[in-house]
């Protein structure tokens, strides 16, 4: 059992410096259902360490990982903009609100307002955001693996698996760490 162990984290230790981030929805995709059950009997134990060691993970593999060098999450996904979102990029930027809805967003399947075109409008060439300070609360709080209740949010970080190798990385970490 230790040497599978061991064997295991040498393979995670090697994939995860190596995630391709075309394969990286594949990848997630071929973990899915393993990560479904791992989540699901998570849920029914309920670890009191859990927020804490996920926010472990997180603050230990954002030491490593620097988001400039990917915003696959910038390139491939909308953010959800709340009201106070709307309000504050339309002032930064000068519009009105009706007008950054009008050019930025529309209404979703989920009546969520989100970007109108991906990658995001607000990206530039270098990966940075021309409206980083005043970005939307989902984009400050992304990838969200820090996040009180985890256990909440299991299902979108299933989803983020496949957007954020960040993601990926923090819950093969997870299952290494906490073992079902």
């Amino acid at each position: 059992m230790k040497i599978d162990v061991i064997i295991y984290f040498w393979c995670f230790k090697k994939e995860k410096m190596g995630i391709d981030l075309k394969q990286l929805p594949k990848l997630a995709k071929e973990k899915h259902d393993d990560n479904k059950k791992y989540f699901s009997v998570l849920k029914k134990k309920n670890p009191k360490r859990l927020d804490l060691i996920m926010q472990e993970l997180h603050e230990d593999e954002f030491k490593r990982t620097n988001c400039l060098t990917c915003a696959n999450c910038c390139k491939t996904t909308s953010p959800i903009f709340t009201e106070k979102d709307i309000t504050r990029i339309s002032k930064y930027l000068r519009l009105k609100e009706y007008q950054f809805i009008e050019q930025y967003l529309y209404r979703d399947e989920d009546d969520f307002m989100v970007l109108r075109d991906s990658p995001c409008t607000f990206l530039d060439h270098d990966n940075s955001c021309f409206i980083y300070n005043v970005r939307p609360k989902a984009c400050r709080e992304y990838p969200h693996t820090n996040r009180k209740k985890f256990i909440q949010i299991t299902n979108l970080t299933l989803k983020n698996t496949e957007v954020c190798p960040a993601v990926y990385n923090i819950i093969e970490a997870l299952k290494i760490k906490l073992p079902m």
